[in-house]
């Protein structure tokens, strides 16, 4: 009886794992959206930097993509990236349908639920076509790279694979949300930084990566014995 009990669990633990990784990769992207809305600027010295909202929470979802790649296969981390696509579709397609609802009269907020939210669409068609064409590049060079040199070297599928997604994403993203929002040098300036900064973050979580990878896997080695 403490056998099944003991299998059950951990068949139980196991499937936790994917969905919860799921679940929160969806969660950070859809809040990255709204988030995104908003330009900040911080001013370091003569340096200038200038972020995006998105910023905060985006580059986890990097992150969690890299663990479903590189644990669950190339397959999984693709059904994710397009639960996370569709929920994107879905919400930026309600943000407009209640944003053309007229306003009850006793509702004096319209104008400032459009400043924020009425954005929100062409900041969700550049996250779509970013997050797609970054996390599938992301998740596809990861698995290339294992499938070529083998499962030792993390770090080097981790990093190899983030430079590949996160140029492709930053470009794609800026140029669609922000080009004529912001041009000239404070657009490239915008480029530059994003890239710069979800690397940096990127390097910095690698040890956070190998955790969760090297947890998840346990999970799955205690199934199978089980």
């Amino acid at each position: 009886m403490g056998h099944v009990q003991e299998e059950t669990h951990s068949k139980m633990t196991t499937a936790d794992a994917f969905t919860i990784i799921a679940v929160t990769f969806v969660a950070m992207l859809l809040i990255s959206n709204i988030a995104a809305t908003k330009l900040f600027g911080i001013t370091v010295g003569p340096a200038h930097f200038i972020f995006d909202g998105g910023a905060l929470l985006f580059p986890f979802t990097y992150v969690l993509g890299d663990v479903l790649a590189e644990v669950y296969g190339f397959a999984k981390a693709r059904m994710v990236i397009l639960m996370g696509f569709a929920a994107s579709v879905l919400a930026a397609g309600v943000f407009l349908i209640v944003q053309a609802m007229p306003p009850a009269e006793e509702y004096a907020n319209q104008e400032a639920f459009e400043a924020v939210l009425g954005f929100v669409p062409r900041i969700v068609a550049a996250s779509l076509l970013a997050f797609l064409v970054g996390q599938l590049l992301n998740a596809y060079v990861l698995v290339k790279i294992k499938e070529r040199y083998g499962p030792k070297r993390l770090w080097v599928r981790l990093l190899g694979s983030s430079v590949v997604g996160e140029a492709a994403d930053t470009i794609v993203f800026c140029t669609v949300a922000f080009l004529g929002v912001l041009t000239g040098a404070n657009f490239w300036n915008y480029v530059l930084v994003g890239f710069v900064y979800k690397m940096t973050f990127e390097v910095i979580l690698i040890p956070v990566s190998y955790f969760v990878i090297a947890r998840v896997r346990r999970l799955d080695e205690r199934a199978q014995v089980a």
